[in-house]
C-alpha cells in the first residue's frame, strides 16, 4: 500500500515538470528571425531595424512576459476539469502513562489520499474558463497593439532621422548658396559697384545659414539617438542606415475609400479585439457569478493508512468514496450582490466597446484627412521648389549685371531655401501620414 502511494504522489510532482504545458495553454511564441547582423558595421533598412526592435526592445519583452502570465493562468483554469488530489501523511511520538503501570511510548504514523472531482455546476466551470480565455485574448491584443506601436516608432524614427539628414544637406547646399551671394557682394563692394551695406546684409544672411547647417546637425543626432533607444541600443551607437529609393508609388495608398479603411480597422485593430474580448470576459463573469447561488455535484474517494508497530494490530486502512452535494442557500445576500456587480460591469463593457468603435473610426478618419492634405502639400512643394530655383536664377543674373539690389537677391536665396526645406517636410509628413493611417487600419 505504502509503495503504491509514493508511486502515486511521484507522478503528480513529475508530470508537470514534464508536460510543461498539459494544459495546452501557451500560444504565444516569442520573436522569431531576429536579424543576424553586425549592427556597428552593416547598412541596416527599415525591415532591419524593425525587426531587431522587436527582437530587443525591452518594452515590448515585458508585454509578451505578461501574456505568459495570462496563458499560464489559462491552464490552471482548466485545471478544474480534472480531478484533485491530495496526499497528507504525519508522524509523532507519543507517550501515556496509566497509574500503576509502566510508561508507554507510541510511534504512530498514517498516510491519507482525497480525491475530488466536480461533475456539475450548472456551467459555473466552463464560464470561469471561458472569462480567462477572454482575458487572454485581450492580452495577445494588447501585446499585439503594442507591437504595432513599436513598429509605427521605429518608423517615425527613421524618418524623422532620414527628413533631418535630408535638411542637412539641403541647408549646407543654402550655405552654399549664401556663400556665392556675399562672395559676389563683396567682389562688387571692392570694385566700388555696391554700398558696404549690400557686403553686410548678405554676410549676416550667409552666417544665419551657417547657423542653420549647426541646428540641423543636432537633429540628426538627436533623432539617430531616438532610433538607437528604439533598438535597445546605447544612443551613440554608430548606425550605418540604407538610403532607400523613393518615388511616387511610394506615397500612394492601395485603397483610397474612407468607408472601406474603417472596415478594415474595426476588422483588424488589436484594440478592438481587445475590447471584444473583455466585454466576453465581463460576459462570463456574470455567468459565474450567476452559477454561484446553484448548487454543484462533486464524486470524493479517500483512502488512508494508519500504522502503530508497538501496538497488538500494528495497522489499519479506510476507504471511502461517494457524492457531494453543495448548495449555498444563503451567504449574507454577497452573491446576489456579486451578480448585480457583475451585471453592471458586462453594461459598461458593452458601452466602452462601442466607444473604442468610434475613436477607432475617428482616428482612421483624421489619419485619411492628414494624409490627403500631405499628399497635396507635396505636389504643391515641387512646384514651388521649381519656381524658387528659375528666381533665383534670374535674380543672381540681374544682380550680377547691376539690374537689381541684394535685398532682392538674398530674397530669391531666401525663397529658395524655403522651398527646398518645405519640399523635404512635405515628403517626409507624407510618408509619416501614410504610416500613420496603415498603423490606424491595423496594419504595418
Amino acid at each position: 500500500m505504502k509503495k503504491y502511494i509514493l508511486l502515486f504522489a511521484l507522478f503528480c510532482v513529475t508530470m508537470p515538470l514534464l508536460a510543461l504545458d498539459p494544459m495546452l495553454a501557451y500560444r504565444v511564441r516569442p520573436p522569431e528571425g531576429c536579424v543576424d547582423k553586425n549592427i556597428a558595421e552593416q547598412e541596416l533598412n527599415l525591415d532591419d531595424l524593425i525587426q531587431i526592435s522587436i527582437c530587443t526592445n525591452p518594452s515590448l519583452a515585458a508585454q509578451y512576459m505578461g501574456v505568459k502570465a495570462q496563458e499560464a493562468t489559462l491552464g490552471s483554469a482548466r485545471s478544474e476539469y480534472l480531478p484533485s488530489v491530495k496526499l497528507t501523511a504525519t508522524g509523532n511520538i507519543a507517550g501515556q502513562r496509566t497509574e500503576g503501570q509502566s510508561f508507554t511510548q507510541n510511534e504512530p504514523y498514517t498516510a491519507k489520499a482525497e480525491a475530488s472531482w466536480l461533475l456539475f455546476d450548472w456551467g459555473g466551470r466552463e464560464a470561469r474558463i471561458s472569462s480567462t480565455r477572454a482575458y487572454v485574448n485581450a492580452a495577445i491584443s494588447q501585446y499585439d497593439a503594442a507591437l504595432q506601436e513599436l513598429v509605427l516608432s521605429v518608423q517615425r524614427a527613421y524618418l524623422n532621422l532620414l527628413a533631418a539628414q535630408e535638411s542637412l544637406i539641403s541647408a549646407k547646399a543654402s550655405l552654399d548658396t549664401y556663400k556665392q551671394s556675399y562672395d559676389e557682394a563683396q567682389k562688387r563692394y571692392k570694385l566700388g559697384m555696391v554700398s558696404l551695406s549690400d557686403k553686410l546684409q548678405a554676410r549676416t544672411r550667409y552666417e544665419q545659414a551657417l547657423l542653420a547647417v549647426v541646428q540641423d546637425e543636432n537633429l540628426v543626432q538627436q533623432y539617430r539617438g531616438t532610433l538607437a533607444i528604439l533598438l535597445n541600443l546605447s544612443p551613440d551607437a554608430n548606425l550605418k542606415l540604407h538610403m532607400p529609393i523613393f518615388d511616387e508609388s511610394v506615397v500612394k495608398i492601395e485603397n483610397d475609400n474612407i468607408q472601406d479603411l474603417m472596415n478594415l480597422a474595426r476588422q483588424n485593430r488589436p484594440e478592438m479585439h481587445a475590447q471584444e474580448s473583455s466585454e466576453k470576459a465581463a460576459k462570463a463573469n456574470l455567468r459565474t457569478a450567476r452559477t454561484r447561488m446553484m448548487p454543484s455535484l462533486s464524486a470524493t474517494a479517500s483512502a488512508s493508512y494508519n500504522d502503530n508497530w508497538k501496538r497488538s494490530y500494528p495497522y489499519g486502512t479506510d476507504n471511502a468514496a461517494g457524492l457531494l452535494l453543495s448548495w449555498p442557500l444563503f451567504s449574507g445576500f454577497s452573491n446576489m450582490y456579486a451578480a448585480q456587480q457583475a451585471s453592471y460591469a458586462y453594461k459598461q463593457a458593452q458601452v466602452q466597446t462601442q466607444n473604442v468603435t468610434r475613436q477607432i473610426e475617428n482616428e482612421v478618419w483624421s489619419s485619411y484627412q492628414n494624409y490627403k492634405t500631405a499628399l497635396s502639400s507635396y505636389e504643391i512643394s515641387q512646384t514651388v521648389l521649381e519656381s524658387a530655383e528659375e528666381n533665383h536664377r534670374v535674380a543672381f543674373r540681374y544682380y550680377e549685371v547691376g539690374k537689381t539690389d541684394i535685398i532682392s537677391l538674398l530674397t530669391a536665396v531666401a525663397q529658395l531655401a524655403d522651398a527646398r526645406q518645405n519640399k523635404i517636410t512635405a515628403f517626409y509628413s507624407l510618408l509619416l501620414s501614410k504610416a500613420n493611417l496603415a498603423r490606424s487600419i491595423g496594419k504595418y
